[in-house]
């Protein structure tokens, strides 16, 4: 079963989507924040993140930066879904290595589609 961890500090926002994600049979893995990610992503075995910008302790940008460093997450899709829904949000967000960038609350088809596309 492919794994997915969500990160964000908002622990309705987390349920929200991990529901979304059981539901499509994924095994869903949940973070607080980017320093929690880190921690939990040691085994490398997450297939997808889904990752919030503004989090206490590590942001979403500084997050993707770093797990983009580890050998084995060089790859793995990460899809920023967030409040911040400006230019240079985004444009920052591809910057540090993310694949795709959403604002929140993003619509379920919408992320059955990409996960599709990106885990299939």
């Amino acid at each position: 079963m492919k794994k997915v961890m969500v990160v964000d500090d908002s622990k309705t926002v987390r349920m929200y989507h991990g529901s979304l994600l059981k539901e499509m049979g994924y095994e869903v893995l949940e973070a607080e924040n980017g320093m929690e990610a880190m921690e939990k992503s040691q085994d490398c075995d997450i297939d997808l993140y889904l990752v919030d910008v503004n989090m206490p302790i590590m942001d979403g940008y500084t997050f993707v930066q770093e797990i983009r460093e580890l050998d084995c997450y060089k790859t793995t899709p990460i899809i920023m879904i967030t409040t911040q829904a400006h230019d240079s949000d985004r444009e920052e967000a591809f910057k540090v290595g993310a694949n795709l960038f959403e604002t929140k609350p993003i619509k379920p088809e919408v992320l059955k589609n990409y996960l599709i596309i990106l885990i299939p």
